[in-house]
């Protein structure tokens, strides 16, 4: 779609404004209190703000939670410019959003690329609308960095494919409705034997079971596969060409990864406890010079790492979606919400120890959570070792030598 210029774009924004300014819950504009009140959708959902849920639906009847997705899928059939005008009039809102959605940060635009119509039809506009929570299948436990290794097994019982295996680290399993999985339908080759379906979490012989971690969260499961039946139809592309699908999706969630920062420690930033805790000068400066320095290093890289995602978002939306430069993006978003969680607690000095109990703000106690959180940065979404051959091998050209 070309993109509207000038007046059109003006008459565009100021109906964006005005749309935004009516429909936009006031009762919003207080910060979330736990990650609970996120607005995953779903089957399974609670909603704890039922304004949440009202600001969903007026957002997804408009296509707007996939505003560049074609209407006919339920998106909102944006241009980029139209688009870049909602998200600087969401901004200026300081707008919560509609919908959070793996199914529409990973899921849907590689079946919008390789789905066949009907697939289309009967899941992209169910996404747009939060109906249905997806969850990611693909690494196992003899399967992670070397994805291409995953053993799920998935054989052609003539009307239906069997499933049967286990994935590990699925992010919200036991909450999710559907998987969108990786299974292996040939074991005679490695990549060219592995297959992308899509079926219900509901499914007899599906089981997902939480792994707690250490920051005492519990987003990630052990998913277990027990001659699951799957019909035939929610083969996604070719069989056994599953592994061109498996890439492309890695490229969107490292790019969406990259493009949240992946935040984490309730909301407060390490400049805010810094000044409190430590206090300032007469100058109204931190107090503690090396501190100062490091955070104001920190600041000045977060800055320019997130014009580089602003950056590599407009070129993708220019060519045909993320490349392999999103792995830079990737490891740099790892690397720098681990350092910012941990000056957050260095900030807060005695008061970013506490784990519970009297004596702690909210967000205080959400701070050592939050960077112990961020260790698995450099693990979710490609470890960061893999990340950086990605950036050898693809961005810089480089082979290895025998």
């Amino acid at each position: 779609m070309a993109d509207f210029g000038g007046t059109e774009l003006d008459a565009f924004r100021a109906e964006t404004r005005a749309w935004l300014e009516a429909n936009y819950p006031k009762s919003l504009n207080a910060p979330m209190s736990s990650e609970d009140e996120a607005p995953w959708g779903g089957r399974r959902m609670v909603w704890k703000n039922p304004d949440a849920k009202l600001w969903l639906d007026r957002m997804a009847e408009k296509g707007w939670t996939a505003p560049m997705w074609p209407k006919e899928y339920g998106g909102g059939g944006l241009s980029k410019a139209q688009n870049k005008v909602l998200e600087q009039e969401l901004r200026r809102l300081k707008a919560r959003p509609a919908l959070m959605s793996f199914g529409i940060w990973m899921l849907g635009p590689v079946l919008l690329e390789y789905a066949t119509e009907e697939q289309k039809q009967r899941f992209l506009p169910q996404i747009v609308k939060g109906e249905i929570r997806w969850c990611q299948g693909y690494s196992e436990p003899g399967a992670g960095s070397d994805l291409a290794a995953l053993q799920t097994k998935c054989e052609d019982k003539g009307d239906h494919y069997l499933i049967n295996g286990q994935k590990v680290w699925t992010s919200y399993a036991d909450q999710a409705d559907w998987i969108f999985c990786l299974v292996r339908t040939d074991t005679t080759k490695k990549h060219e034997g592995i297959s992308f379906v899509l079926f219900d979490m509901t499914s007899p012989g599906v089981e997902a079971r939480p792994i707690k971690l250490i920051s005492g969260s519990s987003p990630f499961c052990e998913t277990f596969f027990d001659n699951v039946q799957v019909p035939k139809e929610q083969l996604v592309g070719k069989l056994n060409g599953g592994w061109d699908i498996a890439k492309r999706l890695l490229q969107y969630e490292r790019q969406n990864i990259s493009a949240s920062g992946f935040g984490g420690g309730g909301g407060l930033s390490p400049v805010e406890a810094a000044k409190k805790e430590i206090g300032v000068d007469s100058e109204g400066r931190i107090a503690d010079g090396d501190f100062r320095a490091r955070l104001a290093a920190h600041s000045m890289d977060a800055h320019a790492f997130m014009l580089t995602v602003r950056r590599a978002e407009a070129e993708s939306k220019q060519g045909s979606g993320p490349s392999a430069a999103v792995s830079i993006i990737k490891y740099a978003a790892a690397k720098m919400n681990q350092e910012r969680t941990e000056l957050l607690v260095e900030a807060l000095g005695l008061q970013g120890l506490g784990w519970e109990g009297e004596g702690f703000a909210s967000e205080e106690l959400a701070a050592p959570r939050a960077m112990l959180r961020a260790k698995g940065n450099s693990i979710e979404g490609g470890t960061s070792e893999v990340n950086l051959n990605v950036v050898a091998k693809r961005v810089l050209g480089l082979l290895d030598h025998q």
